[in-house]
């Protein structure tokens, strides 16, 4: 495996202060394809390749967690022909990944409300998480019909039903309870939150999360993000003094 250290410091970063982990918000697709002239399904084909590379420069950076917003709870609402070349093209790109990706020893991780889509991405998906599941070098996790507010909503629920069985006492639910029971409560919270094409909102990715993350937005389009993108995105990170609310002198 190679030298995570050495890699962060070649690129100009201090490699103690690699963000645990980062959530991007992959945006752009649609409008870097216009401006070429082509369909929005060729930007996000060309963004599946932007998403590898990133990928990849993370795990080499020392990142432990990369979690990407594949496809929001809202996207369904776009015209069915672009929804349904995502879902082909999800389906694609796990089958050609999964066995670069097992062989780098990456863990492959879904959530999101993932049994409302194709049964044929259900099992895919299925079969990479458990042919990654012991790995521990860096967590590749895509969010999938996703929506931050959803999340919530699924976790207060399992808390409701709990209550109504008398086995969880309501006046004692506090945030660590909350957070037991989102999608991945393994994960730690994003330390840095990229955001790619200038666009300044959270568009409902991880509400509970980020509460604390740092934010970084670029104006590139997602399709031209990759290694050096993503060294400026940390270098950005590694001036910032995190204070979580208190007083740092």
């Amino acid at each position: 495996m190679p030298d995570t250290r050495a890699a962060a410091e070649a690129a100009g970063l201090n490699p103690d202060r690699i963000p645990v982990h980062i959530a991007i918000i992959m945006d752009g697709n649609g409008r870097w394809a216009r401006e070429r002239g082509e369909d929005r399904l060729f930007g996000h084909w060309e963004g599946y390749r932007a998403l590898m590379r990133t990928v990849y420069a993370a795990d080499a950076l020392g990142v432990r967690y990369l979690t990407v917003y594949g496809f929001s709870s809202e996207n369904w609402q776009r015209p069915k022909e672009e929804v349904d070349g995502l879902m082909g093209l999800m389906l694609f790109a796990m089958q050609a990944e999964i066995d670069e990706l097992e062989e780098n020893q990456i863990r492959v991780l879904f959530s999101g409300r993932i049994h409302e889509l194709i049964p044929e991405l259900q099992e895919e998906f299925a079969s990479d998480m458990r042919r990654t599941a012991h790995f521990d070098r860096m967590t590749f996790h895509l969010a999938i019909n996703y929506g931050g507010r959803a999340e919530i909503v699924d976790a207060v629920r399992v808390l409701a039903t709990k209550v109504r069985d008398e086995a969880l006492d309501p006046n004692t639910i506090d945030e660590c309870d909350i957070s037991a029971h989102l999608y991945c409560p393994d994960l730690p919270d994003p330390d840095l939150l990229i955001r790619t094409a200038g666009e300044l909102r959270l568009s409902n990715f991880l509400l509970w999360e980020t509460a604390y993350s740092e934010i970084y937005v670029t104006p590139i389009c997602w399709p031209d993000f990759g290694r050096d993108a993503l060294i400026l995105a940390i270098q950005e990170y590694q001036k910032r003094i995190r204070k979580f609310g208190k007083v740092v002198e």
